[in-house]
């Protein structure tokens, strides 16, 4: 079943307005680095074959201050410019990029720090062994990212419009739907506010 769904593609989701923030989030230091970088460092180890960075608000000054390895060839980075529309024109992008080399996908969110590389890769290697088409994490019942997506659903995900991701999919679809229990619950945390990073720094 594998090499239905190999290689994989990782789209991190980076575009949006950190309207919580008093600063661009992407940038807000954690434990030692950017939200942004550690996202992407843990990706780039993982068995990802290929990983696109979507960013939107602020790109310039991210890709300004971002530690990017330049002699990785995995990465690219895309620019949303209807950032401001929401989550599902950002998926698109990254999606755009790699619909036709790759058969299937991880979305990867910009502000979870803390979904390390063995955890990629035990979602990438639960789904590549499947046959269901979406994968997705789920601790103590609650489900959450990064998601996995095989080419039968690229339509349907870039007809995607608004401030979603592809939950409603996920939920419309629970037959097609592979659930990878995870026993760390900071893999689920997202740091959308101050309140949130002081809390686990």
């Amino acid at each position: 079943m594998s090499s239905l769904k190999q290689p994989t593609a990782g789209i991190v989701l980076a575009a949006g307005m950190s309207q919580r923030f008093a600063s661009t989030k992407q940038l807000v230091r954690f434990k030692g680095k950017y939200l942004l970088e550690w996202v992407l460092e843990h990706a780039l180890n993982s068995q990802l074959d290929r990983l696109i960075l979507v960013l939107g608000h602020d790109a310039d000054h991210i890709l300004k201050s971002l530690n990017l390895p330049g002699s990785e060839a995995r990465l690219q980075v895309v620019f949303n410019p209807h950032f401001q529309e929401g989550l599902s024109r950002s998926l698109r992008a990254g999606l755009a990029a790699v619909k036709a080399t790759h058969p299937s996908v991880m979305f990867l969110l910009g502000d979870q720090p803390m979904v390390p590389t063995d955890i990629l890769n035990l979602l990438l290697e639960r789904f590549w062994q499947s046959s269901k088409d979406i994968c997705v994490p789920v601790y103590q019942g609650r489900r959450g990212n990064p998601v996995l997506f095989n080419r039968n659903w690229y339509d349907r995900l870039l007809s995607l419009a608004g401030d979603i991701g592809a939950r409603e999919l996920i939920k419309e679809h629970p037959g097609q739907v592979l659930a990878v229990e995870i026993e760390n619950p900071l893999c689920f945390v997202d740091i959308d506010t101050p309140a949130d990073l002081k809390r686990f720094i």
